[in-house]
């Protein structure tokens, strides 16, 4: 007996492009005899709630990005209702991770047949700034700093650019808006660095921004987290970090601290810029994450 499923389509995933391959979605859903229900939601909230509301043997299929998956994620975590992943977002790090491509619906929905496979979350808590005392829950990171002015930035990218190159743009755009903040990093209880810094970054998966290589040694199945700190960085220095980043050759680099753990507080001396999954947060000034072992029960891991 096959599961039923909830497909959970994020209209404005892609930029539209999630909405316009529903068609090929459909018949391919429908080619392989699922069950499923349709729920079509512009907002996340929206589409929690009727998953939310569903029997707990009904598994998630997000269509959508990065930020479709994690507006479910209330829903699965800790559950044991599985989850599978299409990626036809603007950010498909987490999907691309599993080695899946967007637009390959083929692969994504071929892997629905496998077993499900408990992988990682994290919890993350803001203490301090925009949000504070907002918890929630990531299945694939955080950035701190320069991270998270690169996302509010491509706002002002040029509308052509898609993905990795809208990213890309936005990147050498905020070098040159460059700021360093002096950061505490603790994991686990010991400083893991403290001085001025661009960047933080907490993941549970490997990359983002279309495939910067920012934490290429994440393993979504080893009960740990990932820790990233740029040290004291020049735009020119900066820029050659990027393109380690982007082969994932930079965390043995003199001006990049890296540590691993199951928890982390991060503390600004300023407020800085924070995204969560690619969702811009606000500004902080403290935050802490926790790992939470095999929280999700993941369909196409």
């Amino acid at each position: 007996m096959t599961r039923p499923y909830a497909v959970v389509l994020n209209p404005r995933a892609g930029g539209g492009s999630a909405r316009r391959a529903w068609p090929d979605v459909q018949r391919e859903l429908e080619r392989r005899g699922l069950t499923y229900t349709l729920i079509e939601e512009a907002s996340g909230d929206a589409a929690l709630a009727r998953v939310a509301a569903l029997p707990i043997d009904v598994a998630v299929l997000a269509v959508g990005g990065d930020g479709t998956v994690g507006a479910l994620l209330p829903a699965v975590v800790g559950t044991g209702r599985p989850l599978g992943i299409v990626p036809l977002g603007t950010g498909n790090d987490f999907a691309g991770l599993l080695g899946l491509r967007p637009g390959d619906l083929g692969a994504a929905l071929d892997r629905l047949a496998f077993q499900p496979r408990r992988v990682d979350a994290l919890e993350v808590e803001i203490g301090a700034g925009d949000h504070a005392g907002r918890r929630t829950v990531l299945l694939n990171g955080l950035g701190m700093g320069f991270d998270a002015q690169v996302a509010a930035n491509m706002a002002r990218a040029p509308a052509a650019l898609r993905g990795f190159a809208r990213y890309a743009w936005s990147a050498v755009l905020t070098v040159k808006e460059l700021a360093l903040t002096p950061v505490t990093v603790t994991v686990d209880g010991a400083v893991q660095y403290a001085g001025p810094s661009a960047l933080v970054a907490v993941m549970n998966g490997t990359r983002y921004g279309g495939g910067f290589q920012i934490s290429p040694q994440s393993d979504v199945r080893d009960g740990c987290l990932d820790v990233l700190a740029s040290r004291e960085v020049t735009r020119a220095s900066l820029l050659g970090l990027m393109i380690r980043v982007l082969r994932g050759r930079h965390l043995e680099h003199a001006r990049v601290s890296a540590g691993q753990g199951s928890a982390v507080t991060v503390e600004w001396a300023r407020p800085v810029a924070l995204h969560l999954d690619g969702d811009l947060a606000g500004m902080v000034t403290r935050l802490h994450a926790r790992v939470l072992p095999g929280a999700v029960a993941l369909l196409n891991a």
